[in-house]
């Protein structure tokens, strides 16, 4: 087993490194670095990213990795790694064009598959868009993207319909992004029945691939197969046309993953450890991918124009102004985040300057989370067209096909990644982040992947990659805090929703309000510790997971910043007034200790 391995994340923004020590039966991180992502021009070579973040690593750390460009085998006192390991979301992603015959049935199944790949879907086509007029031909022509998924029908149903659909995608015929002369994938995974006609309709416009049915049955559905071809096609098409990516598969033995795999691969294996329903936001250059795991069950969503960097031109298309000056602790007008917008746009990489940048872009984080957060919601719903089967017990608690499966309230764990959480100079500011954009109800636990481990993590748990069996350096990461969020009616503030007690004290939790309660500091290496007992006892019109007025005690772990009492109601209304906005503001962020004191002042205009 390596004594020694070297991973590695080139992002949309950065490239990210770390240098994993075995000692004993655990791994630690010893070290990690980071330099810009050169995917684009004028460098155009992923690779140079990559050597100048490791080279900081060989200068803090004295080990010598890299001789003549390339990774040292074999691990020496100080030389060499024992294995090098990389994920990769430069460039986006492997981009897909989702058509299906219905667009809430079989064409929603195969955008969640995609997105459960890693996937960025571009475009999705259903049967009525594709017979509607010669317009939507030629818009489909100009998609970008690097394969087609078509689903559509059950098995042994109609497959005319299917066809017609086949018929239309062969006319546009999108070219793949980084060869224009070659042929883009088709992958069919709809009606078994239609296959032997496909190929002569397709003929040699696509490659066409044939795997298992999406929906073989109106109240089945099978993403894996979907999943599985998309990963093999993003290695084999998009890393070989990306520029430099060749290299870095024949670094890592052609076993590059996309990050959004491997870190659902991380979530899903602490969900099981844990038993927690997780839900996760990562808020990249590019994009800002959601996770959920349910259930045991993973689901993926992506924001493809939602990002703290290249796609931060895009963003206020999408947003008011308005919605990012509510977070600000002083009355602004929207002048000043129109100009730090525009600069951002003109240079995306630029990290914040002053206090008063820092808070820009965190309260243009809140709001990337919070617009990703509700198409995730969109996206991660049961199926849609079955039939349900309804019990005496669902009298009071009916849903219909197609209903959202986020709840928040029976969310155990949020986690936070992204360079704008991850990088925040004080724990409390990514936090805040979190509490602000997702609003989470009852008892929750925050995480703040603030050492970007996830992904290493999901590469290397379980044995995969030659890593070890049980990695309980990296993952997983450190709780931040646990927050208790009441859910009721609106009610005066200063009242007194809920009773905490904790470590021996009891605390009112008050609306309108938000407290941190010191958490005691977790025993030594090697110590006991089973956590600390919590009760929470609510106000009879409120709810903080087991109904109203009902009491929960659980255990929870040491946290770094404590217990967050947060009164503030859901959904969380600012005050329109912008001068009480601002000192209301400015009460939360003291509370937290998000940002020092100079930063608020005490609600006058900048």
């Amino acid at each position: 087993m390596a004594e020694r391995i070297l991973f590695a994340d080139t992002g949309a923004t950065f490239t990210k490194v770390s240098l994993l020590e075995r000692n004993g039966s655990t791994w630690r991180v010893r070290e990690r670095a980071w330099a810009p992502t050169t995917v684009d021009s004028p460098y155009s070579d992923v690779m140079i990213g990559l050597r100048r973040a490791i080279a900081k690593l060989e200068a803090w750390t004295g080990i010598r990795i890299l001789s003549q460009n390339h990774p040292i085998s074999g691990t020496g006192e100080n030389q060499g790694v024992g294995e090098f390991i990389a994920t990769s979301s430069a460039g986006g992603g492997l981009q897909v064009l989702v058509a299906g015959l219905t667009e809430q049935i079989t064409a929603e199944s195969g955008h969640r598959a995609a997105l459960g790949a890693g996937a960025v879907v571009t475009e999705v086509v259903s049967l009525n868009q594709a017979t509607s007029d010669f317009r939507s031909l030629e818009r489909i022509k100009k998609v970008s993207c690097d394969m087609v998924l078509l689903t559509g029908g059950i098995d042994g149903g109609n497959i005319s319909d299917v066809l017609t659909l086949a018929e239309f995608l062969a006319l546009a015929a999108p070219k793949p992004r980084f060869d224009v002369r070659g042929k883009i994938p088709l992958v069919y995974a709809g009606n078994v029945d239609a296959r032997r006609y496909l190929e002569s309709i397709v003929g040699s416009t696509m490659d066409l691939i044939f795997i298992d049915n999406i929906r073989p049955a109106m109240e089945t559905e099978q993403l894996h197969p979907v999943r599985s071809v998309i990963q093999e096609i993003f290695l084999k098409h998009v890393m070989s046309g990306a520029p430099g990516f060749k290299t870095l598969a024949l670094w890592s033995q052609d076993r590059v993953q996309p990050t959004p795999v491997a870190v659902g691969a991380a979530l899903t294996r602490f969900a099981a450890e844990s038993n927690y329903n997780i839900l996760a936001v990562d808020v990249g250059g590019a994009t800002t991918d959601v996770f959920s795991v349910i259930d045991g069950r993973l689901y993926r969503s992506v924001s493809a124009n939602v990002g703290m960097s290249y796609s931060m031109g895009k963003l206020l298309d999408q947003i008011n102004p308005d919605m990012i000056i509510q977070w600000l602790p002083w009355v602004q007008d929207d002048g000043l985040v129109g100009n730090w917008h525009l600069n951002k746009a003109i240079r995306p990489s630029t990290l914040p300057q002053t206090i008063e940048d820092l808070i820009l872009e965190q309260s243009f984080a809140k709001e990337a989370v919070r617009l990703s957060l509700d198409r995730h919601r969109s996206i991660v719903t049961g199926l849609k067209g079955i039939k349900i089967s309804r019990q005496i017990g669902d009298v009071f608690d009916q849903h219909g096909t197609g209903y959202t499966l986020v709840n928040l309230m029976k969310t155990d764990a949020i986690v936070g990644m992204g360079g704008v959480i991850a990088n925040a100079p004080r724990l409390s500011q990514a936090v805040s982040i979190i509490l602000d954009a997702i609003q989470p109800e009852g008892i929750t636990h925050i995480y703040i992947d603030d050492g970007s481990f996830l992904p290493c993590a999901g590469l290397i748990s379980a044995g995969s990659n030659g890593g070890p069996e049980q990695d309980t350096s990296v993952f997983p990461p450190a709780l931040a805090a646990t927050a208790i969020a009441p859910v009721g009616p609106d009610v005066k503030q200063g009242t007194a929703i809920a009773a905490v007690t904790f470590c021996g004290s009891t605390y009112k939790l008050v609306a309108g309000e938000i407290t941190v309660v010191p958490c005691l500091n977790p025993p030594a290496a090697g110590d006991a510790w089973s956590g600390t007992e919590l009760t929470v006892v609510p106000n009879k019109r409120f709810d903080v997971g087991a109904g109203k007025g009902q009491a929960v005690t659980v255990t929870i772990p040491p946290s770094k910043l404590g217990l967050i009492l947060d009164g503030r109601g859901r959904p969380l209304i600012l005050p329109r007034n912008p001068q009480v906005r601002a000192a209301k503001l400015q009460q939360w962020y003291r509370a937290l200790g998000a940002y020092p004191d100079y930063a608020l002042p005490d609600g006058r205009s900048r």
